[in-house]
C-alpha cells in the first residue's frame, strides 16, 4: 500500500525536504539563488520573518532594458518562503503552493532590491505569507500574498525521509 504521502504526491513527484536548521547563512542555498545573485541577510530573519537582498546586474534584465518580473517572484518566493521556514517546528517541511505578484515599478540595472516576507496566518497545514519588494531608496516595487503548505511526520503527511535520487 503507498504511504500517504506518495497518494497525494504521486509517484515519481518530488517530495518537500526539510531545509537547513540555520538557513539563512550564504552558501547553504541551492545553486539556483545564488546563481540568481541574491542572498538572504541574517539579521534580517526571525521568527515569521525574512529579507532577502540583492543588487540588479545586467543579467537580471529583460528586452526593456528593466528587470525580469522573474527576478521579482524569485526574490520574493524566497523571502516569503522563509517567514514561514522560520516558524516550522521539528519534522515539519513547506512548499509554496500560490504566489500572487503585483508589478507596480520596474527596476534597472545597479539598483538595489530588498524582499521581505512577514508571516500572516500559520494554521495546521497553511501558512498565509505576505511579501514587499523595494529599492535602495525605500519606493514599493512590488507586493505579494502567497500560500504555503506544511506537511508534518506528526500526522503522516511527510515521512522526514530523503527523496530517493532521481535517475540522470
Amino acid at each position: 500500500m503507498a504511504r500517504r504521502s506518495d497518494r497525494a504526491n504521486g509517484p515519481g513527484i518530488p517530495h518537500p525536504i526539510r531545509p537547513p536548521a540555520d538557513w539563512t547563512k550564504r552558501g547553504v542555498l541551492p545553486g539556483f539563488h545564488k546563481e540568481s545573485g541574491f542572498a538572504i541577510e541574517p539579521v534580517g530573519t526571525g521568527h515569521g520573518a525574512c529579507v532577502v537582498v540583492g543588487r540588479v546586474e545586467a543579467r537580471h534584465l529583460n528586452i526593456n532594458g528593466v528587470v525580469h518580473g522573474g527576478v521579482y517572484a524569485t526574490i520574493l518566493d524566497t523571502a516569503m518562503g522563509g517567514a514561514v521556514v522560520s516558524i516550522l517546528e521539528d519534522g515539519e517541511v513547506t512548499a509554496t503552493t500560490s504566489l500572487y505578484i503585483e508589478f507596480l515599478r520596474p527596476a534597472q540595472e545597479g539598483a538595489e532590491l530588498r524582499a521581505e516576507g512577514r508571516l500572516v496566518r500559520r494554521g495546521r497545514h497553511l501558512a498565509f505569507v505576505e511579501g514587499k519588494l523595494t529599492d535602495g531608496r525605500g519606493v514599493l516595487l512590488s507586493q505579494a500574498n502567497g500560500t504555503w503548505y506544511i506537511w508534518s511526520q506528526a500526522d503522516g503527511t511527510w515521512s522526514g525521509k530523503k527523496p530517493a535520487p532521481r535517475p540522470r
